[in-house]
């Protein structure tokens, strides 16, 4: 029997690699934890062995982790190069990108995806049918099933941590989208069924599941099981479709642990308020604890331009009911191709919904940093509420715009209350009349008389 080379088996194994020691330590874990958690497919360590001999910093996708952001980059054929995907790949990480997927759909597809693993220390995810499309010259009709495994194999030796891949969709399952008002939104999960449809066959990526997982074991490159049926509107969601991958997806679920390899799933993109939990509840359930990778969810479809909001409400929903990993939404969303300030957005509106999921589910640890900021903003401590803020740069420089003066930087007051409605002050100043034995305890009212009968 070959020796284990993936995460899942060392750790069905009992043993402890390096991965697991260091992510033991930044998720400030005891290491058997982490192991156990790996073991049974509720934790993922994304990291191909050849990414992994580069600069990629280890870190855990799963329930008992912190939970994760995932930033999306990547060119089109529209636009975009080397340098400036690099620079999306700077600002994502600068601003706490716990993953990056390249989603290249363009030209030049190769060298960025190259310069992007050589760069990056977090992890990088693709999806592998948009290079194979763009090689058979967009005419996905062509696709082999062999062009797809050569692809991913092709990938795998670039260093790519984890693929999306759509095995999930099924041919008796596109007449349940027929009704939906969105149709199908997953650019994978269209070129699948226009496949399927254009041959009459069964989705030759589930017909070669076996195969990929063979591929994606030797390089121990990490499943994402793509949800190419999720729905883009609020009108579609929780629907027929939607649920018949899932319950594949669950099936596809334990066939990849049983072949050793390490596994998350995807999930929905548009979800009312009211359903996100229960979706996030129902793909722990059929997949066994497999880490849940969503995107967004988005709670409203109505506006445009800001979907980094509306879908940051509904992330923060997911996280706090289980969903390992959150996929950033821009500003650009259903409009176009981000760019950097797009991406430092999402991330913004991102890693608020995951600190706060970490929050609300008592993560050791989540809130010191809130705590630590509140109390520098009661002390006045100006530098240090920057210093402990999320994105440094734009606090201080709103806090400048009005008084930019350093002498500001230690005034008990801001251009909000001014130096004599500020609450905070007042607070200190009642404290000190307490310590100065000012404050007395008032006498007790009289008690009313008594009305006789």
């Amino acid at each position: 029997m070959a020796a284990p080379i993936t995460q899942l088996e060392h750790a069905r194994a009992g043993n402890v690699t390096p991965e697991m020691e260091f992510v033991a330590k930044r998720e400030d874990l005891p290491v058997d934890t982490v192991r156990e958690e790996v073991a049974v497919g509720r934790m993922v360590i994304p990291a191909n062995r050849v990414h992994a001999a580069g600069r990629l910093e280890p870190m855990a996708i799963g329930i008992a982790a912190l939970c994760k952001v995932n930033a999306n980059i990547g060119n089109s054929a529209v636009t975009s190069d080397i340098e400036s995907e690099l620079e999306k790949l700077h600002t994502a990480i600068h601003f706490g990108a716990d993953t990056v997927m390249d989603l290249s759909t363009g030209k030049n597809i190769d060298e960025i995806r190259k310069a992007i693993i050589a760069a990056s220390p977090v992890p990088i995810g693709t999806v592998p049918i948009y290079q194979m499309l763009e090689e058979l010259g967009g005419d996905i009709e062509e696709m082999q099933p062999q062009h797809f495994l050569d692809m991913v194999e092709h990938q795998a030796k670039q260093g790519v941590d984890y693929m999306t891949i759509h095995c999930g969709v099924k041919y008796e399952h596109l007449h349940l989208t027929t009704n939906r008002v969105t149709g199908i939104v997953s650019r994978g999960g269209s070129l699948i069924a226009k496949w399927m449809m254009a041959h009459r066959k069964q989705n030759p990526l589930y017909d070669h599941f076996d195969d990929l997982c063979d591929i994606m074991r030797q390089y121990d490159v990490t499943w994402s099981l793509g949800d190419g049926l999720r729905p883009g509107s609020l009108a579609d969601a929780s629907d027929e479709a939607q649920f018949a991958e899932l319950d594949v997806l669950g099936e596809l679920t334990q066939r990849g642990w049983d072949r050793g390899t390490q596994v998350m799933v995807e999930g929905p993109g548009h979800i009312p308020m009211d359903e996100v939990a229960m979706n996030v509840e129902r793909q722990i359930e059929i997949c066994k604890g497999a880490p849940f990778y969503v995107l967004g969810p988005l709670v409203t479809d109505f506006a445009p331009g800001y979907d980094h909001i509306t879908s940051c409400i509904g992330a923060a929903i997911a996280g706090q009911a289980g969903a390992a990993m959150l996929c950033y939404v821009t500003p650009k969303e259903h409009l176009g191709l981000p760019e950097r300030e797009d991406v430092k957005q999402g991330m913004i509106a991102y890693k608020i919904a995951a600190h706060a999921a970490d929050i609300a589910r008592k993560r050791k640890g989540a809130r010191d940093r809130d705590d630590a900021l509140s109390k520098a903003r009661f002390e006045f401590d100006w530098n240090e509420q920057f210093r402990l803020a999320l994105d440094p740069e734009t606090a201080r420089a709103y806090h400048d715009e009005t008084l930019p003066q350093d002498t500001f930087k230690s005034a008990e007051f801001c251009s909000m209350c001014g130096p004599k409605y500020c609450s905070m002050k007042i607070t200190q100043d009642i404290r000190n009349m307490a310590d100065a034995g000012e404050l007395v305890q008032l006498d007790a009212p009289a008690e009313p008389a008594q009305q006789g009968g």
